[in-house]
């Protein structure tokens, strides 16, 4: 926890117990998780946090670099403590998320600039499909 509230300090947020709760889930979390689902799974824990509390704290988050916001549908967000640009898929059937380790999209920004010469500030690629668990569901 205490690396946390150093996370926090060095990007200038106040450390709060709240802060440190969802920023931890985050990290240890593969899911991708929407706001929702963070309220949900931390509300045990943290019965005086509200959603709203989570809303803003991701705002935060995301405004310092801390964690990306990756718009997987309209008005469908996800979050994600790997803060660099990297490459995802979305099941359109479940809506999981998942990172997409493919080598050779990660040096895409660089590539595109190159060949457009505009001042990338941001990228997000996701690609969508139906994952392996929802192929099989369906064909039983």
């Amino acid at each position: 926890m205490n690396d946390i509230a150093q996370i926090l300090r060095s990007k200038g947020l106040k450390v709060t117990p709240q802060r440190i709760a969802i920023y931890n889930m985050l990290m240890n979390s593969k899911e991708h998780p929407n706001a929702e689902m963070i309220y949900k799974a931390l509300e045990p824990s943290n019965p005086t946090m509200s959603l709203a509390t989570v809303y803003k704290t991701l705002d935060f988050f995301k405004s310092t670099g801390l964690i990306q916001e990756l718009n997987v549908c309209a008005g469908c967000s996800r979050y994600d403590a790997v803060a660099y640009s990297h490459p995802h898929v979305v099941c359109t059937q479940c809506g999981n998320v998942y990172d997409l380790p493919v080598e050779g999209l990660t040096n895409i920004r660089e590539r595109i600039t190159h060949l457009t010469e505009f001042q990338l500030e941001s990228e997000q690629i996701i690609f969508y499909g139906i994952c392996p668990k929802c192929i099989d569901e369906t064909n039983e």
